[in-house]
């Protein structure tokens, strides 16, 4: 934890890239998230500098029962899927997703170029997230760990 400011870059990405487990690991490789919160301790909300190689995604499409996420572009132009909808992205552009709505959502970097953005979401305990397209379906344990299984409650 800092205590002093600091050059969001010089903040190392985490050694675990991802919670997903295989299969789903390997479709987010492309991407490098700094966790900015964690590296002051932050406990109520989390800041990510996410970093997208051309063709990497954020994450799978989804949505957070309790979890408000909210984004902003600093450079590139990634693709906002929401739903069937896709919207794309430019520097200086924002988009929040509020917890509970069932709008499933993930930005995709379909240009040649790297995207970046900021990623800031809560952490209220007792969050679920629906992956619509995967069988996957994730729970918020104890501490922040987070469970995934199978939409029918089989553990990966």
């Amino acid at each position: 934890m800092s205590k002093t400011p600091v050059q969001a870059e010089f903040i190392p990405p985490p050694i675990q890239k991802t919670v997903y487990p295989p299969p789903f690991a390997a479709l987010v490789e492309g991407r490098q998230k700094r966790k900015l919160g964690d590296y002051f301790g932050l406990s109520n909300f989390g800041v990510n500098l996410t970093q997208l190689l051309p063709g990497a995604i954020s994450a799978l499409l989804h949505h957070h029962s309790k979890q408000d996420e909210f984004i902003y572009v600093l450079q590139g132009n990634p693709t906002l899927v929401l739903e069937d909808q896709e919207y794309l992205l430019s520097p200086g552009v924002c988009f929040g997703v509020k917890a509970g709505s069932g709008v499933a959502s993930q930005v995709v970097n379909r240009s040649n170029a790297v995207a970046i953005f900021l990623e800031v979401g809560d952490r209220t305990l007792g969050d679920e997230v629906v992956y619509p397209d995967d069988d996957l379906w994730a729970r918020q344990m104890s501490a922040g760990v987070w469970e995934f299984t199978h939409k029918d409650g089989n553990a990966y």
